[in-house]
């Protein structure tokens, strides 16, 4: 990959890189590559689909500007000492150190960190589920190999609300092997917020960039936006944050955000392909859902729910956010969830819809032993000669 993404480059003409070479195919099937090799390393780990999507989001855009950054170290490669352009196989020969240094030692360190992050993000959607019922308590591997400045703060014991996880919690440094665990208050009482704060500041006091100050479970992302590939303001840039609706003004004014950005739409565009054949393919296996329907209790009466093409698709959408349980596989076994439904509240409308839907009801039901919210919406609809349809049906899950 990294010698056909050397062609593309071979063929460039004029005095600098052309960013646009990132959205060639021999650049993109490089970027691919090297990020499904990152994806692999938290193949594996537990996490809600939602959160695997935005880890192997940052793993493109990463890759992206690691191909970027080898792309623009080559470029000067391509031409000899008079000035004249190499022959192919010469120049490809020059920059096979790029090639090694960057894929084989950098990706090595890269591998286990976004490992460490992967389980670590997907640790962390766990705790979230409990709130601050347990305490959260740093834990090193205790062996030999253990930093002395990461072993200063194995112990350190602080509720999941506390500001020090976001800024602690590990990784804490390339090929970092430290992690969380969960504890009970009555046996590990909190320790001090300012002294693990202080604990902490010494833990990372050789990250003089502040790189690895970062969560990845609550940022949703494996490697943190200031990386050895951008820049420092890339920390509060909209842009490298994936806000690109809210850059749509940006000017990029050196070639490591015109790259970042680029990237960013590139990354846009393949999810929105990937999730509209994601979409068919689920809505056609939810089908069957649309022939069957559960009588539900409530506080007034008994209604009958069901499925509706229009409550399918908003259903599908709530895997890409609303719930950290629900996944797509199980959008097409929805009907055994609302067997077990519980009535929780119902409620009007806050403001009026156009969809027909006059009010919700709410249910709770579990999905692999952990509770959701079922949103039951009423529509009614006037059809001819003043004859009103009502319609009971499960418009959306979210957590509880």
């Amino acid at each position: 990959m990294f010698d056909d993404m050397m062609k593309a480059l071979y063929r460039q003409e004029g005095a600098s890189l052309d960013i646009s070479i990132l959205e060639s195919p021999e650049a993109q099937g490089f970027i691919d590559t090297h990020a499904a090799v990152l994806d692999s390393s938290f193949e594996k780990a537990e996490m809600s689909a939602v959160m695997r999507d935005r880890l192997r989001h940052s793993d493109y855009v990463f890759s992206g500007m690691k191909a970027f950054h080898e792309l623009n170290e080559a470029f000067p490669s391509l031409l000899d000492e008079n000035g004249d352009k190499k022959p192919f196989e010469r120049f490809l020969n020059d920059v096979r150190n790029i090639d090694s240094t960057y894929n084989w030692n950098y990706l090595r360190a890269e591998y286990n960190f976004v490992a460490a992050s992967g389980e670590m993000a997907g640790k962390w959607e766990k705790f979230m589920q409990d709130g601050d019922r347990y305490n959260l308590q740093y834990r090193t591997v205790n062996d030999g190999k253990v930093r002395p400045e990461h072993a200063a703060i194995h112990g350190v014991t602080l509720p999941p609300s506390d500001p020090f996880w976001d800024i602690y919690y590990p990784p804490n440094g390339w090929n970092c092997r430290c992690t969380v665990i969960q504890v009970r208050k009555s046996k590990y009482p909190a320790t001090n917020h300012d002294e693990a704060m202080a604990l902490g500041e010494e833990a990372l006091a050789h990250d003089t960039k502040g790189m690895f100050r970062f969560n990845p479970g609550k940022e949703r992302k494996s490697i943190p936006d200031y990386n050895p590939y951008t820049i420092s303001r890339c920390r509060d840039c909209d842009i490298a944050k994936g806000k690109i609706k809210l850059a749509k003004a940006f000017i990029p004014d050196n070639q490591v955000c015109e790259a970042c950005e680029l990237l960013h739409r590139c990354a846009g565009d393949k999810s929105k392909s990937q999730r509209a054949i994601e979409r068919t393919h689920y809505l056609h296996a939810m089908e069957p859902l649309l022939k069957k329907s559960e009588m539900l209790k409530t506080d007034g009466k008994d209604i009958k729910v069901g499925f509706t093409t229009y409550g399918n698709k908003h259903l599908f959408s709530d895997t890409f956010g609303r719930s950290s349980v629900l996944t797509k596989d199980d959008l097409a076994s929805l009907d055994e969830v609302l067997k077990d439904a519980q009535f929780i509240e119902s409620s009007s409308l806050t403001h009026p819809r156009v969809d027909g839907i006059e009010s919700f009801f709410y249910f709770k039901a579990k999905i692999r032993g952990q509770w959701v919210r079922l949103n039951v919406a009423k529509q009614v609809w006037k059809r001819n000669k003043g004859f009103i349809q009502v319609t009971y049906f499960l418009y959306s899950i979210n957590d509880i």
